[in-house]
């Protein structure tokens, strides 16, 4: 009887001691502010939640270079597809929440806000408008479009 009990015994001591350890692990280490883009948005944080698509511009009201890729950026907006610039300053949360530290930043979520495609920097048109046309129907970018070609 006594070995049963010391053996019930050690097997709780083991449990508590894994148990311990296991809470004891820190946190995943946070993102920081990156020049890299998020890899999910909450699509509520955006205008038109509903659309299939979004295709999201972070942008410096300061910035040239974010001016021109915002125009090349707000004529894809269709039905289909909602198109928002987000401004470091106007939308400084937003910048926060999803830890952008360069602009300009293009991103393109689908509907459940999943990243799909992303640029950072400057974009040509062709560039950014081919990467929303095979996403939204792969195989419809001719070759010499996109930068697999």
């Amino acid at each position: 009887m006594d070995r049963v009990l010391l053996a019930v015994t050690l097997a709780g001591a083991v449990v508590a001691l894994a148990l311990g350890l296991q809470r004891r692990r820190p946190d995943a280490p946070s993102r920081g502010a990156s020049h890299e883009a998020p890899p999910q948005l909450d699509r509520d944080d955006f205008d038109r939640s509903e659309a299939p698509w979004l295709v999201a511009v972070f942008t410096s009201a300061s910035c040239d270079t974010c001016a021109d890729v915002w125009t090349k950026a707000v004529v894809l907006e269709s039905d289909q597809v909602a198109v928002q610039q987000v401004e470091a300053t106007a939308d400084a949360m937003l910048h926060r929440r999803y830890q952008v530290g360069a602009v300009p930043m293009v991103v393109i979520a689908d509907d459940r806000g999943v990243v799909r495609e992303s640029f950072l920097g400057p974009v040509s048109a062709t560039h950014l408008w081919a990467a929303l046309a095979e996403l939204r129907e792969p195989g419809r970018v001719p070759p010499g479009c996109s930068d697999d070609d």
